[in-house]
């Protein structure tokens, strides 16, 4: 009975050992967000509209994806349109003056116009979010491998438990490893 006992205790032993082993070589903490408030009524009316349908989508995400390679930042897609208002209180919440500067700090930042699901869809079937869900879909993309981080995540507002702008910095400073632009 004694060895049983000594038994099961090595075991736990070694359970914690290898535990604890997994924890030294777990990834980074992540990032703190920026303070933000919690309610879109806050944000500065009216609300930005950042997409722009006359914009070369392909060849700003191309220059896009070369600028966050070469300052060793993640790629962050907005798709979306001017007449969503989920997409615009995303714009509000990306220019108030903290974010901003989150953002600059970790991303390359780049809003793709697509129209009423009419327009740069080659985009997001690039990176397999086709068809759109809805908008806005947000992507945040390893710019070395083109690789969506966030997949399974990219409906922002239904991944959001309470949607808000703090909500929204939260979510963003998950994908965002201190080592990554700054």
């Amino acid at each position: 009975m004694i060895a049983r006992w000594l038994g099961g205790l090595l075991a736990f032993v070694a359970t914690l050992h290898s535990v604890s082993a997994l924890a030294e070589t777990a990834p980074a903490r992540h990032v703190a967000a920026p303070r933000l408030p919690d309610s879109f009524d806050r944000l500065k009316a009216p609300l930005p509209a950042p997409f722009d349908p006359a914009a070369n989508a392909v060849a700003q995400l191309a220059e896009a994806r070369a600028r966050a390679r070469r300052e060793n930042k993640l790629l962050l897609l907005e798709l979306g349109a001017n007449w969503c208002g989920y997409c615009r209180n995303l714009a509000g919440t990306m220019a108030l003056p903290a974010m901003r500067a989150f953002v600059q700090r970790h991303f390359v930042e780049l809003p793709v116009d697509v129209g009423r699901f009419d327009r740069n869809l080659e985009i997001a079937g690039r990176y397999d979010v086709d068809p759109l869900p809805g908008v806005p879909v947000v992507l945040i993309v390893d710019p070395a491998s083109d690789r969506v981080l966030n997949e399974g995540q990219v409906s922002l507002f239904v991944h959001l438990k309470q949607p808000g702008p703090q909500e929204i910095a939260n979510w963003l400073a998950q994908w965002v490893r201190p080592a990554s632009g700054g």
